[in-house]
């Protein structure tokens, strides 16, 4: 697979119905498997430097509709890495403490550490795409003047891109890489996933009726993510459409898209010993070989 980075960065107005949700597959599922293999070795590797040089830190949002292979590609891709140098994070319904504070708190909390990865399974876009087509969720949040779903107004949805935007700066400025991935799969393959779930006892814990429902909003959240993506995919925190109706496909892609962007800080580098230091290794190992 020889596509590079910036031809999944959306760097312009996207209309995500005329991006593909897969590509001609140029090699077999083994070859895709082996090439994945080797790319998030490489990954780990520069995981490593990363976090002894201790100056960045990695954050990773990964967004997709309902069996888009969020799960499986988090598992996939980072499977190589030091454990104490990763993290992921599952954003699920706020707790009564999350609900006390900002949309952003619980978000804030969860940010890697320097020399760190902290991986994103859904993220602070939920605040804008799940809120905006279930604006009742809103109300949950206790906000001043905010009463009705009728208060929740377009100046209120501008107001939150903008928080969010100037989240993502701030933790940018401070030494965060930020990438942000959506995996774009098509309303069929879901459908062939959701059977898939039905069809095998193993995967039924994965089901939940609501999935039927939400599917009838398709439209609805493909407009919101676009919106999204559109108005949030900056210089600093870059949007990446990752076609996904082929889960090795994808995987590829997104480890491939991480090592190349992460190759290109040439300042991140295994730490130096202090000159008094080195000019006593012979000494220390003779030391230990006694």
């Amino acid at each position: 697979m020889t596509k590079k980075a910036n031809e999944f960065q959306v760097t312009s107005k996207i209309n995500l119905k005329k991006i593909p949700t897969s590509l001609i597959l140029e090699k077999s599922d083994k070859k895709m498997e082996k090439e994945l293999k080797k790319v998030r070795r490489e990954l780990g590797d520069l995981q490593n430097i990363l976090y002894a040089y201790g100056k960045y830190s990695v954050l990773v949002c990964i967004q997709g509709m309902d069996t888009s292979g969020k799960d499986s590609l988090i598992r996939e891709v980072f499977k190589d890495f030091n454990i104490r140098g990763v993290i992921a994070h599952s954003f699920k319904k706020p707790t009564k403490l999350e609900l006390k504070h900002d949309f952003l708190w619980r978000h804030y909390k969860a940010l890697p550490d320097r020399g760190k990865y902290a991986v994103f399974n859904r993220s602070h876009y939920e605040n804008i795409i799940i809120a905006r087509v279930h604006p009742e969720i809103i109300l949950r949040e206790n906000i001043p003047h905010i009463n009705s779903v009728e208060d929740i107004t377009e100046e209120f949805w501008t107001k939150r891109i903008h928080q969010i935007k100037n989240f993502e700066n701030t933790i940018s400025s401070n030494g965060c890489i930020i990438f942000k991935f959506y995996l774009h799969i098509s309303k069929e393959e879901q459908k062939r996933r959701l059977l898939r779930r039905l069809n095998k006892p193993n995967k039924n814990w994965k089901f939940a009726p609501e999935d039927m429902e939400e599917r009838k909003l398709w439209e609805e959240y493909i407009q919101n993510y676009e919106k999204a993506i559109n108005e949030t995919s900056t210089k600093n925190a870059p949007w990446y459409v990752i076609p996904s109706d082929h889960k090795d496909q994808a995987r590829l892609l997104v480890a491939k898209i991480l090592k190349e962007k992460m190759s290109t800080y040439k300042d991140i580098q295994n730490p130096s010993l202090p000159p008094h230091l080195e000019m006593k290794l012979d000494e220390y190992k003779k030391i230990l070989k006694e």
